[in-house]
This record gives C-alpha cells, sequence and structure tokens, in this order.
C-alpha cells in the first residue's frame, strides 16, 4: 500500500531533505517498497524480458557514489538492465577480491547463455561549474580520466584485448545535461549533448563503427539503442529548461548492493563493498554529512547508515546475505563512531537484505545476523 502523507521523491526532494530524520527515513522505506512494487509487476518484468530479447548485450557500469550520475535515466533503460558498480571517486581496481569475483562470475555466466557484455568505465565532470566533479581530485579530471583508462586495461587484461567476451567503454559523463562524451578507440571524443540536432541524428548508425571498429556487430546495435536513448533525454532536459540541483545535501551513507532504485542527486553516498579498504569512504563520507549539518543543508537531528546485501536465493544463500550485511553494519557504524565521534551521537542504522528478483528490500536485526551460528 501507499502512503498519501509522503511525499514523491522527483518533485519534493526539497521537502524531503527538510523532514526529521525519522520522516525521512520512513520516506525512504516507503520509496523502496514502492520501487518493488513496479519492479516486479508484469509491466515492469515483461518490459525488461522485451529489452533482453531486443538488446542482449549485458550492460555492466563503474561509477562514482555520486547519484547524479544516473546511467540507466540518462539512457531511458528500465530498471534492472544495467548492473551498477558504485565507488568513491570511481576508484575501482579488478585486484579486489569481491569485485573481481562479482565480475568475474558475471560477465562468463551471461556468455554461457550467448551474450556479450558491454563495460561502461565513467567518471564525471560539469561543463557550468567544475565544483560539480571530483572533490577527491580537488574538482579536476585528469586523475579520473587516468583512472577510468587503467580500468579499462584491467577489464582487457581480465577477460582478453580481443574483445570477443567483454568490450570496455570509457566515457565522461557531463552531469548539468546527463550527456556521456565517449572516448573511442583511437582516441576520438564524441560529446553525445552535440549530436541532439535532426542534423547530426542522421548521422548516428555509423558512429558506434567509427568509434569502436572492432565491437561486435550486435554490440554496436544495443550501445546505439543507449546512445539514442540518451539524447531523446538531453533534449527533455533542455525543453524542461530545469533548474539544476547542485547543493549537496546527501544524508545517507548507503554500503552494498542493490541501490537501483535510489537514483536521486544529493540524498546519499552510495558505495559497493568492494576496496579493501573500505572505512576510508566511510570516514568520507561521514565528513561531508558533518559538514552538511552543520551548514545547515540538511536538519542536524541525524543521518542514516543503511546497510544492503542482495540473495539470490532462499535458505543458505539468504542466510549468506544477513551475516554479510550484519558484519558490514557494524564495520562501518565503528569507523563512524570512533572517527567521526560528534556525528556519530545522531546516527541511524539500518540493516537489511534485498531479494534480488523483486528488489524487496526486508531489515533485519544485525545483532542477530552478526552472532548467528556462534
Amino acid at each position: 500500500m501507499t502512503n498519501p502523507t509522503l511525499p514523491h521523491a522527483s518533485k519534493d526532494d526539497v521537502i524531503i531533505h527538510g523532514m526529521p530524520v525519522q520522516e525521512r527515513i520512513e520516506w525512504l522505506i516507503h520509496h523502496s517498497d514502492h520501487h518493488s512494487q513496479e519492479f516486479k509487476s508484469p509491466k515492469s518484468w515483461l518490459a525488461r524480458s522485451r529489452y533482453h530479447a531486443k538488446h542482449p548485450t549485458a550492460i555492466v557500469a563503474f561509477k562514482c557514489m555520486d547519484e547524479h550520475i544516473t546511467i540507466q535515466v540518462a539512457t531511458n533503460t528500465p530498471h534492472g538492465i544495467i548492473l551498477q558498480f558504485r565507488n568513491p571517486g570511481s576508484r575501482f581496481h579488478l585486484g579486489w577480491p569481491h569485485l573481481v569475483e562479482v565480475l568475474a562470475d558475471h560477465v562468463p555466466g551471461v556468455a554461457g547463455r550467448g551474450r556479450l557484455t558491454l563495460a561502461l568505465i565513467t567518471y564525471h565532470c560539469s561543463k557550468g561549474n567544475c565544483r560539480r566533479g571530483y572533490a577527491v581530485f580537488n574538482y579536476g579530471t585528469d586523475a579520473a580520466h587516468s583512472l577510468t583508462f587503467g580500468i579499462q586495461r584491467q577489464v582487457e587484461a581480465l577477460f582478453s584485448t580481443g574483445h570477443g567476451t567483454a568490450y570496455p567503454v570509457v566515457c565522461c559523463f557531463e552531469t548539468d545535461e546527463a550527456a556521456p562524451v565517449l572516448h573511442g578507440s583511437d582516441g576520438e571524443v564524441l560529446d553525445l549533448s552535440s549530436t541532439v540536432s535532426s542534423t547530426n541524428r542522421d548521422n548516428l548508425p555509423s558512429l558506434p563503427a567509427r568509434l569502436y571498429p572492432d565491437m561486435p556487430d550486435q554490440m554496436r546495435q544495443d550501445l546505439l539503442h543507449l546512445v539514442r536513448g540518451n539524447i531523446t533525454r538531453i533534449a527533455g532536459i533542455r525543453q524542461a529548461n530545469r533548474e539544476l540541483n547542485i547543493e549537496h545535501r546527501e544524508w545517507m551513507i548507503c554500503i552494498g548492493r542493490g541501490f537501483d532504485w535510489l537514483h536521486m542527486p544529493n540524498l546519499a553516498h552510495i558505495m559497493g563493498p568492494y576496496s579493501p579498504d573500505l572505512a576510508d569512504p566511510i570516514r568520507k563520507a561521514a565528513g561531508i554529512i558533518e559538514a552538511n549539518m552543520h551548514a545547515g543543508r540538511i536538519p542536524d537531528d541525524g543521518f542514516l547508515l543503511l546497510i544492503v546485501a542482495p540473495n539470490h536465493e532462499i535458505g543458505s544463500d539468504r542466510a549468506r546475505a544477513g551475516l554479510k550485511s550484519g558484519f558490514l553494519s557494524g564495520f562501518a557504524a565503528d569507523v563512524i563512531r570512533t572517527e567521526i565521534t560528534k556525528p556519530a551521537e545522531k546516527m541511524q542504522v539500518r540493516t537489511a537484505i534485498i531479494a534480488w528478483q523483486s528488489r524487496a528490500m526486508v531489515m533485519i536485526d544485525p545483532c542477530v545476523a552478526r552472532t548467528a551460528g556462534q
């Protein structure tokens, strides 16, 4: 059931950020429940089935924790199509044990069903204000640019430079207009915001072959579909003449996987459980939230630490997700309490598992999860 007293995220984000923390948490849970209901509906299930039938290429995306980088929204792609990996500053290394295990399981898994994988490796920037970019890189893009090409080489080392199974594509996500800037294999750069005109649209079918001459034909067609979806999105943004919502008002730290339902800007710092040094991004995220409270951008009555682990099956797989979520919950809370002591007094902790097939999030007792089996 829906709760009519709770505002909708798309148009009332100012109201949401100004709510008391307990009401913000109530809104968040309601929003997650609403997404699950939509995700498992026949309409959404059929939309994903049709999409996979027409566009069989599997898509994974490496992206920053900044929620201005909403790739599925920017390309008009149904929820559940793009597998997203998130980490602060778009920093990844395929030597990280958990990350490489997830990727090495996913890519061969879809290859066994006859599908190739397009890996979108992103960094982000802003045309209007460089300070909408990476604070960790002093708002420049050179370091992020270099980092993403390093990840591209790692993907090729893992799955071959022949690109017969996985094809890594580097792109800069321009957040003002949600427009990717594609880096071609020979150094050519294509800014999709410049292809909105009808004249340039006529040349679209030739773009993937020009940028990526060794890309398999089916993947080119599926990439072209993403490009067309993005151009439609850019045009809609320009017609809306929207006011850019650039003020950082994050009040959540979200750790884990399964946050594709949480794609509103300036709401949360989202990071996957990938880096061996997970404490560092947790500290940085907590510091940003402390600054938001101090500056009055959000109420100073509290913030949320939300930990989510996915499960694909019932039984031991669900128990594993509970143990993982419980451990991460205790670890992250301890980091914040130890090193960011003042805001920790106002920290609200929620621990959950999410059923991957339905995206239904269920809250659990982290203490029970951590001590199970001891």
